[in-house]
């Protein structure tokens, strides 16, 4: 605590932070003693699962200290996953969902999110994306989109939205204005939107207009330069973008909460402290932090900060008096909404359901060799995944890929999995683990993202020489180019994608439609 400030200040100052923690059943004495100050939310990571039932148990245990806490989670779903960070998603994410363009399908799913995530205790959920991926490089944002159309992305925001909330979970609509068009990754530098105030209201706005539409109560900023709109300060920072452009000109009178607030976007030039309080003098009610800083000490130095600027009127104490009412008033808007809904039963499938129609099958290129059956595999596959790094929003360590559900299927399947420190020496690496063991087998390539990254694009290259007949499965944001005698395309990396692949290279494929029909997925014979 700050032992020499007037507990009023203390209090406001908790009431605007939502820190996150480590432990898995415990609640840390330090947070006990935060949450009773006036604490106004946690954040859970994928450190906090175990499961459901230890989810909710530890939950409750938050709750128990202050019934109206707002326990919060990054919950996206497909490649951004923290209920199902150690086993793979078992619902695909926006880019599936944006694919198959059934908005009913996206509410559905939303609303199987919504179930586990109440039923575990969780009143807000850091989603869904409402970035129009309008930069197919972009390097953070990708399948986590609906897709690069405003029209797609915004019918399928409202529609997360309404499936989410529907279960007693409350939604957020981020990265505002709209991380869509950068090629910065925000966790280590800042990006910079360089279109004009009306391409920005035209292309990236207008979802999270749906979102307000559609009920949303929350929106979480980007840590981004717009100079169209603010020259100086990043979204994150900035009253023209919170307070003139969202809270003015759209209307939003909901919590704006930070992104995580230890990226380097804002940290490395203002300091976590530093940027906190600029956050909340620039118009944010809660700050997101210990996604990576989960100590007790950052958010000592973060209620310090508050503090101290209210003492020496960097903030007015108006605004932070304005930002815990906000807090306050969503905590109890949320927690109603979680008591008042009910739970929906079993576990479904439709997240299985929805993976197999976002599948597409792009034909064999035509100096493909003419060696078949092609789909479903005769004879036994080798799969050599290409692995990238990821960035810090998805979990490193969640399983992903098309080996392993295909040997669930075919126990002859064999893999390799290269990551580009060890292409080191590239064509030998390649022969050895990738083609030499592909003798005499199917060839299955599978990449994530190959487009973003030379060395994977320059390995399947090297591959697809040597191999034309080989089956190339992008797990990532596809290209407009076929590859491979024949290109599967999932639109994600979940669990369940894998497996609709898997599905599709053993012939096992749920009733496959004809290439025409919508969200269909074609299965493909030598011909």
């Amino acid at each position: 605590m700050v032992s020499s400030s007037p507990p009023r200040l203390e209090q406001l100052a908790n009431s605007v932070l939502q820190p996150g923690f480590v432990g898995t059943t415990e609640v840390p004495d330090w947070l006990r003693r935060r949450i009773a100050a006036g604490l106004g939310g946690v954040v859970l990571f994928g450190r906090n699962i175990v499961g459901p039932e230890q989810v909710a148990g530890l939950t409750a245990a938050l709750r128990a200290e202050n019934p109206d806490l707002i326990v919060a989670i990054d919950e996206e779903a497909g490649d951004v996953t923290r209920m199902e960070a150690w086993t793979g998603a078992s619902r695909p994410g926006n880019l599936a969902l944006g694919a198959v363009d059934d908005i009913d399908l996206t509410e559905r799913v939303a609303h199987d999110i919504g179930r586990e995530l109440h039923a575990a205790g969780i009143t807000l959920n850091y989603a869904p994306s409402a970035d129009v991926n309008s930069n197919p490089l972009n390097p953070v944002i990708g399948v986590r989109s609906f897709g690069p159309r405003t029209d797609i992305v915004s019918r399928h925001t409202a529609a997360w939205v309404r499936g989410l909330q529907s279960a007693g979970v409350a939604a957020c609509a981020k990265h505002f204005p709209g991380h869509g068009d950068t090629s910065v990754d925000p966790h280590f530098g800042l990006p910079r939107v360089t279109g004009g105030a009306e391409e920005i209201a035209r292309t990236a706005l207008p979802p999270f207009i749906a979102a307000m539409e559609s009920g949303v109560r929350a929106v979480m900023t980007a840590h981004m330069l717009v100079p169209a709109y603010d020259p100086a300060l990043p979204a994150t920072l900035s009253p023209r973008i919170l307070n003139d452009l969202l809270r003015g000109e759209l209307g939003f009178d909901g919590m704006v909460v930070t992104d995580g607030i230890e990226m380097g976007a804002v940290t490395d030039r203002y300091g976590i402290d530093g940027a906190t309080v600029r956050a909340v003098a620039g118009g944010v009610d809660a700050v997101c932090v210990g996604g990576e800083r989960a100590e007790e000490s950052t958010v000592e130095l973060l209620t310090a900060a508050l503090v101290r600027a209210v003492l020496d009127g960097t903030l007015p104490e108006a605004r932070l008096a304005e930002a815990g009412t906000r807090v306050r008033s969503f905590a109890t808007w949320s927690g109603a909404r979680s008591r008042a809904a009910t739970a929906t039963g079993l576990p479904s499938d439709i997240g299985l359901v929805a993976a197999r129609r976002a599948v597409r099958v792009r034909p064999r290129r035509p100096e493909a060799a003419t060696a078949g059956p092609f789909l479903p595999l005769t004879i036994a596959p080798h799969v050599v995944e290409l692995s990238p790094v990821m960035n810090p929003a998805v979990d490193g360590g969640t399983p992903w890929g098309v080996a392993d559900p295909l040997r669930a299927l075919r126990p002859d399947t064999t893999s390799v999995r290269l990551t580009e420190p060890e292409l080191d020496g590239f064509d030998e690496v390649l022969d050895q683990a990738a083609l030499t063991p592909a003798h005499d087998r199917a060839l299955v390539v599978v990449v994530r993202d190959a487009a973003r990254h030379r060395w994977m694009t320059e390995a399947l290259a090297r591959l697809l020489r040597t191999r034309p007949d080989a089956l190339v499965v992008e797990m990532g944001v596809p290209t407009g180019v076929p590859l491979g005698a024949v290109h599967l395309i999932t639109h994600g990396a979940t669990r369940v994608s894998g497996i609709a692949v898997a599905e599709l290279l053993t012939g096992r494929a749920h009733s496959p439609e004809t290439a025409e029909s919508p969200g269909s997925a074609e299965v493909i014979t030598a011909g």
